[in-house]
């Protein structure tokens, strides 16, 4: 028994969930095992590790590379975070759609999205850490994202008043991005 990969609602999207083997120590976790990916038809080719640590309620993103593009498998190592992928393949049937799930420490929900999805979180415990397994390396001039609360896209966060960096607050419109020259790039 090894890692379950269960496809979301929007291609290209997976929610990732394995088996915790407990006993008076602790705990053991397959985090990420290339065979299951590849068994499945996903590739998948980590070039990058980050992790950031929040308080409850912030919200960050909707981030993700177009140059090169980037993929992302995200996890959560401490506390609970409602972790958000946002289509922005151009021509994809569900451009603009969205997904979201509630990942825990406790219950070890993934989630792998492709180059072409929007990625961003909600803390929701005091405090609350996320990985982010990156299929790229970090490009400062391939970086871009769209407002956390675009109504366009109408993600559907579980905070009332988040805090968000000014970065965040003061993004480009998915319009706008749609408008980009770059967007041609998740073109599908």
């Amino acid at each position: 028994m090894g890692l379950k990969p269960t496809r979301a609602p929007i291609e290209g999207l997976m929610v990732v969930e394995g088996p915790q083997y407990r006993d008076n120590r602790g705990y053991f976790w397959e985090v990420f095992n290339s065979n299951t990916w590849e068994a499945f038809g996903l590739g998948l080719t980590v070039r990058q590790v980050n992790q950031s640590g929040s308080m409850k309620g912030v919200v960050r993103g909707l981030h993700f590379q177009h140059t090169p593009p980037m993929g992302k498998l995200m996890r959560v190592t401490r506390g609970a975070a409602y972790l958000v992928a946002v289509d922005i393949r151009v021509n994809s049937p569900t451009l603009g759609q969205w997904f979201g799930v509630e990942a825990t420490e406790d219950n070890k929900i993934q989630v792998w999205g492709e180059a072409g999805f929007a990625r961003g979180f909600c803390a929701l415990t005091d405090y609350a850490e996320v990985q982010y397994f990156c299929t790229a390396n970090y490009s400062q001039t391939g970086e871009s994202g769209f407002k956390w609360n675009d109504p366009d896209v109408g993600v559907k966060w579980p905070v009332d008043k988040p805090i968000v960096s000014a970065k965040d607050d003061e993004a480009q419109s998915f319009k706008d991005w749609l408008a980009r020259p770059e967007a041609q790039l998740f073109k599908i």
